[in-house]
């Protein structure tokens, strides 16, 4: 029986999760790992100069949207100044790798304990990762003066620290996620982001910007956020139809029932940017470690590290913005293909006695369904192409510096809250309470 009140549905849905107490009790197990997690970030490491660490993420728009995603923990040089991205690229890489190599495929068709073996395999891969990402991370600062001279001892005490607050970051998600809500590795990057914008608020105000620049340039972070909001959730229905046949006694009976494949206009959500963002990183990095030093005649590297500079003015700008857009749109395709791959939807479908009402099954329906998703994939490439490119725009419009929204920051933030309302909602509508999503 339906409950009568006139208190929103989202304020009623909080009280009855705080009323259950298992609901109640993996709430607050996640929300103490959080604190945990902001614990660690602000536990530094030797030998920065934080001035100099300060000003260099201020200057460079790639390291402001790292730092971004850690939680200010690489701004301040911590255990965590890595946060769970070697193990986010462990898992990229598995999943591209699995497709391709025999024994890895075989080792995924054997259901839970296949995937437990690749999750192993993903966390010792892990472990590596966070080492040369450390030290690259090590490197990178000492070239910008941010680090002096380090003893081999201590830079090898640094890379291994850092390796261990990824572990423990990793460790800490794979508690949530087993104990608490929602996914944890992607509560911990909500949580980093989150923690981070008041910071970057603050800063923007305190700059003295344009207060038409400020206000256009929040208006704009919002459209954005219902722009990405919408995308996230659309998605086209496939009808299927099954028929099925059952021996009772000596009686056969004929079933049959119809349903839907949701395919979504994003399927490849966030990571063809993670992809693109690293790929337009690489060449200016590199170019750098060749440039000319400061006062010095420019050369080829100098150039190139100007190209791929996000920050640079026009005509540069273009170039990179052009590359940018072009690289989003090519690894969503990628990117969904091989998900789609794996997938296999045609051979589940006819294996469990589905169909597609006008088409027929086997080569037909992957025919069908593969024009479908080249169609959906080319508007979710332009939609996360726009989303990627839009801070330059706002820039460009409101004249704005110091407040940078990235664009990827708010598709993961979103992603993750839409998917930790609707786990909510599904545990309460279990214990047979009202959920606060239509």
């Amino acid at each position: 029986m339906q409950r009568k009140d006139t208190q929103p549905r989202l304020i009623r849905a909080m009280i009855d999760i705080f009323t259950l107490p298992d609901l109640r009790r993996k709430l607050l197990f996640t929300l103490g790992l959080l604190v945990v997690f902001r614990f660690v970030t602000h536990v530094p490491l030797p030998g920065v100069d934080p001035q100099v660490l300060r000003d260099l993420f201020e200057q460079n728009q790639i390291l402001g949207m790292l730092d971004l995603f850690s939680g200010g923990a690489m701004r301040r040089f911590s255990v965590a100044a890595l946060g769970v991205y070697p193990y986010i690229t462990a898992s990229i890489i598995m999943q591209l790798l699995v497709p391709v190599i025999p024994s890895l495929q075989s080792i995924a068709q054997e259901g839970e304990a296949g995937q437990r073996k690749i999750n192993r395999i993903t966390h010792l891969l892990t472990i590596p990762l966070a080492a040369l990402s450390g030290y690259g991370q090590l490197s990178l600062l000492h070239s910008q003066n941010a680090i002096g001279y380090l003893e081999p001892l201590t830079i090898v005490v640094i890379v291994i620290s850092l390796t261990a607050g990824t572990v423990f970051l990793v460790w800490l998600g794979e508690l949530i996620t087993e104990r608490g809500i929602g996914n944890g590795i992607s509560i911990i990057i909500f949580a980093g982001i989150v923690a981070s914008l008041p910071e970057m608020v603050g800063r923007g105000f305190l700059a003295k910007e344009n207060p038409l620049g400020l206000i256009t340039f929040i208006i704009l972070s919002l459209a954005t956020l219902v722009f990405i909001v919408m995308f996230i959730e659309a998605h086209r229905r496939i009808p299927v139809q099954y028929a099925r046949s059952t021996i009772r006694g000596n009686r056969m009976y004929r079933q049959s029932g119809s349903t839907y494949i949701p395919l979504r206009v994003n399927t490849a959500g966030m990571i063809p940017l993670i992809f693109a963002i690293a790929m337009m990183t690489f060449p200016g990095t590199i170019a750098s470690y060749f440039a000319s030093p400061a006062g010095g005649t420019p050369n080829f590297a100098d150039t190139i590290m100007q190209i791929f500079n996000p920050q640079a003015t026009l005509p540069l700008a273009l170039i990179y913005r052009s590359l940018y857009f072009v690289l989003v749109i090519g690894f969503v395709f990628f990117y969904t293909m091989v998900i789609f791959e794996q997938m296999n939807l045609p051979e589940t479908l006819q294996r469990q006695g589905g169909f597609i009402p006008g088409v027929r099954p086997g080569k037909a329906t992957a025919d069908y369904l593969n024009r479908v998703i080249r169609h959906l994939t080319f508007g979710g490439a332009l939609f996360l192409a726009m989303v990627a490119i839009m801070p330059f725009i706002a820039r460009d419009i409101t004249g704005v510096t110091v407040l940078t929204i990235q664009s990827t920051a708010l598709l993961i933030a979103v992603g993750v809250a839409l998917d930790t309302m609707k786990q909510l909602e599904a545990q309460l509508t279990m214990r047979r309470y009202e959920g606060f999503l239509k």
